[in-house]
């Protein structure tokens, strides 16, 4: 009977430990607000297991904030901040207060250009990178320990250019660190090139690595870039050429493996694709193209080449699919509507990529980038 009671005095404790240290999905989507006073970046609670979504709070005290990133530990959310005015752009970091699921404004700097686009935080959380779009220009800032960024920060304006019409110049799409966290690339759509630098530490932090750029096809226009779980293949989405150019990576440098498309249409100019992403268990990659065909393409991944084979073309079930993001159970994939409002959510079949329509969270202005991440809650 002691034992008996002693088992069930065991189990009972660690039933209460489970429940003091509960996990909870957050999701945080950025949009294109236009202007304050109007809610800009939104907090939802999300279950991986239905794909319901519950928002819990909004902020409104900020304008376009167009992309969002996560600290690796989910602590501090980073924000970049468009604007059309020369040298008005801005990066700002936030603390996330995962019990109440609430943001609280720490700071902003300036992000060295027009027109901030992307930005990315290594896995230590001291550096903080963005991309600017407008101005063909490039800024790392250094991070302070409580989540604050750094001033000054480094900025990189690169002058190049191609040969299509969008292309008479540089215009830096999006911005992210190596695997090895020793690598920043930088996608450079007006200049058909993927720049890569050296991240040391100083004042000035990036130096051109060697080579210095990954050239891509004329008129491809490269935008996102995303790499595998096991950090030896990458993987470009080119906006003009409504391709996937997939790489063999190592130590900076990238080796074309396989130029496969994301559309479905004939030749068309500008395909206007937008984003890429690979499933958490890295079995499977899903790109979208916007313009007219709004789609989501679903690609079976081999994890020893790196080589792709496309399985899926599924409409995106809005309009310019701009984001998307796969929850970290790889349960639901969801895409972010820039035209037409709204967030589409998509029951992923983890054996096959398959995507089946789950429902859809409407009018939340403009969506333009989605993060989900699970925090350990106690209470």
């Amino acid at each position: 009977m002691y034992r008996f009671h002693k088992c069930i005095c065991f189990a009972a404790a660690c039933l209460l430990a489970i429940s003091a240290h509960a996990q909870r999905y957050y999701m945080f989507v950025g949009s294109y607000n236009g202007a304050a006073g109007q809610e800009g970046i939104y907090v939802y609670r999300f279950d991986p297991a239905t794909g319901a979504a519950t928002k819990v709070s909004a902020l409104s005290e900020v304008v376009n904030p167009s992309y969002l990133n996560l600290s690796d530990n989910g602590q501090f959310l980073y924000a970049a901040t468009e604007s059309r005015v020369p040298n008005g752009g801005a990066v700002s970091s936030y603390a996330f207060d995962s019990l109440q699921g609430r943001l609280r404004f720490l700071n902003s700097q300036s992000s060295g250009g027009e027109n901030p686009v992307y930005v990315a935080v290594n896995k230590t959380n001291t550096w903080l990178a963005n991309a600017n779009y407008t101005a063909g220009s490039l800024r790392i800032h250094p991070l302070l320990p409580d989540g604050s960024i750094g001033t000054p920060g480094q900025t990189i304006a690169i002058k190049d250019s191609s040969t299509g019409p969008r292309q008479k110049q540089s215009h830096v799409h999006s911005i992210g660190f190596s695997p090895d966290g020793r690598y920043v690339y930088a996608p450079d759509l007006g200049a058909d090139k993927i720049h890569w630098y050296r991240l040391q530490s100083g004042p000035a932090p990036l130096t051109p690595a060697q080579p210095p750029a990954t050239p891509t096809a004329r008129n491809a226009g490269p935008r996102h870039f995303a790499f595998h779980p096991n950090g030896k293949f990458g993987y470009c989405i080119e906006e003009i050429s409504g391709n996937v150019v997939a790489y063999r990576y190592a130590n900076g440098a990238l080796t074309p493996l396989q130029t496969i498309s994301a559309h479905a249409l004939p030749a068309a100019e500008d395909y206007g694709s937008g984003d890429i992403h690979l499933s958490p268990d890295g079995k499977f990659l899903y790109a979208s193209t916007r313009g007219k065909e709004n789609i989501i393409v679903t690609y079976n991944v081999n994890a020893h080449t790196g080589m792709l084979t496309k399985t899926a073309i599924t409409a995106s079930g809005g309009n310019h699919p701009r984001n998307f993001v796969i929850d970290p159970t790889g349960n639901f994939l969801l895409v972010a509507h820039q035209l037409s409002d709204d967030i589409v959510l998509f029951r992923r079949n983890k054996k096959t990529g398959a995507l089946t329509p789950a429902g859809k969270l409407e009018h939340i202005k403009a969506p333009s980038c989605i993060k989900i991440r699970a925090y350990n809650v106690k209470g």
